[in-house]
């Protein structure tokens, strides 16, 4: 393996790097599960279903995460002008092109998991 081929060199600034890159963009308690909600069980979520999916995160930790999610073009915000205010969020092309790394994840993570203990029997 040549240093072209090292995804994080020595001596280079990790952020200057493809790896600190998308880390910067997926790093947060939230973001994964929210990227993880939208792929695979609905494709529009709207921000009530989102924060009741996820249980355990507040109002303000959504609020600021979709719209770090949404900065950085992962996912789409709609807005209905009507009363009370309706707004879906959806992933954007760029925001599916993350699935296969989280699928990934995902399946490292169920072949290298602690297996619980098994009754002898």
């Amino acid at each position: 393996m040549n240093a072209e081929d090292v995804c994080s060199p020595t001596g280079i600034n990790l952020e200057e790097t493809g790896y600190g890159y998308t880390l910067s963009v997926i790093n947060g308690k939230y973001k994964m599960i929210i990227l993880y909600w939208l792929a695979l069980y609905k494709p529009v979520l709207r921000f009530n279903e989102l924060q009741r999916c996820i249980g355990t995160i507040s109002y303000k930790t959504l609020s600021s995460t979709l719209k770090e999610l949404e900065k950085d073009r992962l996912v789409i915000r709609k807005e209905y002008p009507q009363i009370p205010p309706k707004v879906e969020y959806s992933l954007s092309e760029r925001g599916r092109s993350l699935i296969p790394v989280i699928d990934m994840m995902c399946d490292w993570g169920e072949q290298h998991r602690p297996q619980a203990a098994t009754p002898q029997g």
